[in-house]
C-alpha cells in the first residue's frame, strides 16, 4: 500500500491512461480525485463506486473552475500530496492543412492547462514540503514523430521542458517532478489517431502499430498506471527532473531491414 494515506489528482481520469492511473493508485491505497471535462466522468465514478473517489467535471483551461476544484479538495481531504497531469488531447492533421483551432487546442490543453492546474496545486505542496508531480509527456515529440503529428509533439516535447524547469525549481521544497513518455498503449486516444489515419479500417492501423513494436502488442493502462505509481511513492524520492519511456521497446530499432 505504497500510496496510503495520500492525496492524487488526476486530470484526464475518466478513461484511457487516465483511469488505468486512477486504478492502480487506488489499488495502492490513495484518495484519488478526478478531474476530467469528459461526460464520461460520471459513468467512470458509477462503475468504480469507491468512497476514496472523488471527481469534479473541469475543464483544465480555465484557472477560475480549477482553483474552485483545488480548493473544494483541500476543504474535504486537507492536502494534495500527488498530482498527475495526465489530460491531452492528439488530432492528426498535416502542417499545411492545421487549421488555427487546431493547432490551438492542442497547446490550451496540453501545454497551458497543464501549467494551469500545476500553478494552483504548487502552493499547497510547498506548505506541507511534498509533493509528487507526474507529468504525461509522449515518445512522440522528445524522441519520434509521424506525419500529422506536428501540434502534438510539438506540445509533448515542450512537457518534458516544462518537467525539467520545475524539477529544478521546487527541488528545494521536497517536490519530485517526473515525466512519463508512453509509446503506444490502447486508449481511447489512440483509437482516435487510428480512425484519423484510416477512417474505413481503424483495426488495421492498431495492428499496424503493434506489429512495430518489439513486444508485438500495445501496452495497457494499467501497466502505465504501475509506472505512475512508482513515481508518485515514497520509492522514487531520488529521482526527479526525468523523463520514463514505456513503449514495448518501440523505439529501439534502428532500421526495419537491418538484423539476423
Amino acid at each position: 500500500m505504497k500510496l496510503d494515506g495520500k492525496v492524487a489528482v488526476i486530470t484526464g481520469g475518466a478513461m484511457g491512461n487516465g483511469l488505468g492511473i486512477v486504478k492502480v493508485f487506488l489499488k495502492y491505497g490513495a484518495d484519488v480525485v478526478i478531474v476530467d471535462y469528459s461526460d464520461k466522468l460520471q459513468q467512470t465514478l458509477q462503475e468504480l463506486k469507491n468512497p476514496k473517489v472523488l471527481g469534479y467535471k473541469a475543464d483544465i483551461r480555465d484557472k477560475k473552475m480549477l482553483i474552485a476544484v483545488v480548493n473544494d479538495v483541500i476543504n474535504k481531504k486537507g492536502k494534495i500530496d500527488i498530482l498527475v497531469n495526465n489530460a491531452g488531447i492528439a488530432k492528426l492533421q498535416p502542417f499545411t492543412e492545421m487549421t488555427d483551432e487546431v493547432r490551438d487546442s492542442h497547446f490550451d490543453i496540453n501545454i497551458k492547462g497543464t501549467w494551469n492546474i500545476t500553478q494552483i496545486v504548487v502552493p499547497h505542496m510547498i506548505k506541507n514540503n511534498y509533493g509528487k508531480i507526474v507529468n504525461l509527456s509522449s515518445v512522440t515529440g522528445p524522441m519520434v514523430a509521424d506525419t500529422g503529428e506536428v501540434a502534438y509533439a510539438t506540445t509533448k516535447a515542450a512537457l518534458m521542458g516544462f518537467t525539467k524547469g520545475l524539477a529544478m525549481e521546487l527541488v528545494k521544497n521536497n517536490i519530485n517532478v517526473n515525466a512519463i513518455m508512453p509509446g503506444y498503449i490502447m486508449t481511447p486516444m489512440v483509437e482516435g489517431i487510428a480512425k484519423d489515419s484510416n477512417g474505413e479500417n481503424p483495426q488495421s492501423v492498431v495492428d499496424g502499430i503493434a506489429s512495430g513494436i518489439p513486444m508485438g502488442r500495445l501496452g495497457t493502462i494499467e501497466e502505465l498506471g504501475e509506472l505512475a505509481a512508482f513515481l508518485a511513492s515514497d520509492e522514487s524520492t531520488y529521482i526527479t527532473g526525468q523523463g520514463f519511456v514505456i513503449d514495448g521497446g518501440s523505439t529501439l530499432p534502428e532500421t526495419k531491414s537491418v538484423g539476423v
